[in-house]
């Protein structure tokens, strides 16, 4: 593996320990794909560090428990926008 995939994979799993934000948003911040981010924490992490891996699988697992929720909000949000466009 190519060192510069190795250093992002580490960093892009140290910003999600820190903020504890989703995979869509450290793609963002680090100009990739989610699915390179995705790849990042799920694989190449685990081979790189096995201990960092689980941490950063721990708060993957609770952003997919919480993803549900966060979606609802979104389209609460959206259609109550919405709303008081029209009136």
């Amino acid at each position: 593996m190519k060192e510069y995939i190795e250093k992002r994979a580490v960093e892009i799993a140290h910003y999600i320990l820190d903020t504890k934000e989703t995979v869509r948003s450290a793609a963002k911040v680090f100009k990739v794909s989610k699915s390179t981010v995705h790849k990042d924490l799920t694989e190449r992490l685990q081979k790189i560090n096995k201990k960092l891996y689980k941490q950063v699988s721990a708060v993957l697992e609770k952003n997919k428990a919480e993803r549900h929720i966060r979606g609802g909000k979104a389209t609460h949000l959206k259609y109550k926008g919405k709303k008081k466009k029209q009136t």
